[in-house]
C-alpha cells in the first residue's frame, strides 16, 4: 500500500505531540497553571511559525480576517485542549481528541457540500463506544473524566474547523502568509488571557521552566508541521487519520514511559488501563473506515 511521503508530517507530529503533553502535565506539578501554559504556549507558535515567511506567498489584504479566523478557532482549541489536561488523564484526554478525524469529515461536508458516507456514521458510532471506554476511571476523585471529554471534544471540534480552513484558505496566500498571520494572531490574542493568571509569569518556579518551556516549543513543531502540510497539500482526511494515532502513542507512552515524566496514571489499575487501550484501538477501527470511506 503507498504511503504518500507528506503524511510522514502528521506522523511525526502525532509522536511529537504525545510528549509534548507529557511535558506540560509534568510542569503542571509546580501549579503553572492552565492560563499561563497557554500563554506560554501559544507564544512559542507564534514565534516557531515565524520563519515560515522566508517561504513567500501572496498578502491578501482584502481577506485578512481569514488567518485571524482560522487563528481565533486554534486559540479555542488550544484552551479546551489545556483545560481536559489540567481536569484529567493524558490517556483519556488525547485518544478522545480523536473524534477530530471524523468531525473533519463532517465539517469538510459542510463547506464543500458532499454527502457523508456510510462508513463514516459508523466510524461516529465506534467512537462513542470507544469514548464509553475511555472514561472508564478508577474513582479517585482528582480525574473527572467527565469534564476531560467533553473539554478534549470541543477541542476536537475547534481544530477540526481549523484544519478545513486551513486547507480552503492558506493555497490563495501561500503558507509562507497565512500561517504567520494565522498563528501572529493566536499570540496577540493571547493577551486577553493574562488577567486569569494566578501569578505573574516571573512566579513560576525555576524547576518548571525546563518542562514547560521544552513542552510549548514541541507542541508548537507539531502544530506548525500540521498546519504545513494542510496548507501544502491539502487532504485533511488523510492527514487526520495519519496524526490520530496519537490516541494509541498516548496511552502506550503512559504505560511504558510515563515514569520519566512522574506521570501517575501508571498507578490506574490495569485494567483500566487495559479498557483505555481498547478504547484507543476503537478509535483507531473507526478513523480506519472513514480512510477506506
Amino acid at each position: 500500500m503507498h504511503f504518500p511521503a507528506h503524511l510522514f508530517f502528521p506522523l511525526a507530529s502525532s509522536f511529537g505531540y504525545v510528549f509534548a503533553v507529557l511535558l506540560l502535565k509534568r510542569s503542571a506539578d509546580w501549579g503553572v497553571g492552565v492560563w499561563r501554559t497557554t500563554f506560554v504556549a501559544n507564544i512559542a507558535m507564534g514565534l516557531v511559525l515565524l520563519p515560515l515567511l522566508c517561504l513567500g506567498g501572496e498578502w491578501q489584504p482584502a481577506a485578512l480576517w481569514q488567518p485571524v479566523v482560522a487563528g481565533l478557532l486554534f486559540f479555542m482549541g488550544q484552551i479546551f485542549t489545556f483545560l481536559a489536561l489540567n481536569y484529567g488523564d493524558v490517556s483519556v484526554a488525547t485518544p478522545v481528541m480523536g473524534l477530530k478525524i471524523v468531525l473533519v469529515a463532517f465539517c469538510s461536508v459542510l463547506m464543500l457540500p458532499d454527502p457523508v458516507p456510510l462508513k463514516w456514521w459508523i466510524a461516529a458510532g465506534l467512537s462513542t463506544v470507544a469514548i464509553m471506554l475511555l472514561s472508564r476511571g478508577d474513582a479517585r476523585p482528582k480525574h473527572a473524566v467527565g469534564r476531560t471529554i467533553v473539554m478534549a471534544g470541543l477541542a476536537a471540534a475547534s481544530f477540526a474547523m481549523t484544519d478545513v480552513l486551513v486547507q480552503k484558505w492558506a493555497p490563495a496566500w501561500g503558507v509562507g502568509r497565512f500561517l504567520p498571520t494565522m498563528f501572529g494572531s493566536v499570540a496577540l490574542v493571547s493577551v486577553v488571557l493574562v488577567p486569569f493568571f494566578s501569578a505573574p509569569l516571573r512566579a513560576v518556579p525555576k524547576a518548571a521552566w525546563g518542562w514547560l518551556g521544552s513542552g510549548c516549543v514541541l507542541l508548537a513543531v507539531q502544530s506548525g508541521s500540521m498546519a504545513f502540510v494542510l496548507g501544502v497539500f491539502g487532504d485533511a482526511t488523510a492527514v487526520n487519520i495519519v496524526y490520530s494515532a496519537r490516541g494509541l502513542w498516548s496511552v502506550a507512552a503512559v504505560w511504558l514511559v510515563g515514569h520519566w515524566f512522574a506521570n501517575e496514571e501508571q498507578r490506574l489499575a490495569p485494567a483500566v488501563l487495559r479498557s483505555r487501550l481498547i478504547g484507543a484501538g476503537l478509535m483507531l477501527a473507526a478513523i480506519s473506515l472513514v480512510m477506506l470511506g
